[in-house]
């Protein structure tokens, strides 16, 4: 697996995701089992086999998690500079189209969050404001067409 950057925030988010899944989740789960179980005849029961699913999915997901905190490399804040667009930095653009301004901050796919204006570092918008500075025009193919967007500011 790939190194994956991320916030201590969002290392904090999946470590208690983690915690969540495997003392909340896992004991819930083995619990349906046993219940299921105590039904009777296995073969027949949909009970059973839906909280065997259920626990595999789970078990996969666990696993996933920890391997992505396992591969995790903590990005630190200090170390970001603001002369051009970077991860963690915010930039507040304005649409040529329009005039409309908008400010977003990039971050890793795990902390995405468009409701906050935050966006992964692989969407095109972010790729195509990445390394650029206050003044330039970022060009970005979007499935609507052709977006300029103007960088006016760029922040922590």
């Amino acid at each position: 697996m790939a190194v994956t950057y991320m916030t201590e925030e969002g290392l904090k988010k999946l470590k208690d995701e983690l915690q969540e899944l495997e003392t909340i989740e896992r004991p819930r789960i083995i619990a349906a089992i046993a219940e299921a179980r105590e039904k009777g005849d296995l073969s027949e029961n949909a009970e059973y086999d839906a909280a065997k699913e259920a626990q595999g999915v789970l078990e996969s997901k666990i696993a996933q998690i920890k391997a992505r905190l396992m591969d995790a490399r903590v990005l630190d804040a200090t170390d970001i500079k603001t002369d051009e667009v970077q991860i963690l930095t915010k930039v507040r653009v304005r649409m040529k189209s329009n005039g409309m301004e908008k400010t977003y901050q990039l971050v890793t796919e795990g902390e995405a969050n468009s409701l906050e204006g935050k966006i992964s570092v692989t969407t095109p918008i972010a790729k195509g404001l990445m390394g650029k500075k206050v003044g330039e025009v970022a060009q970005v193919q979007v499935p609507a067409g052709l977006l300029e967007l103007e960088i006016l500011e760029i922040s922590l």
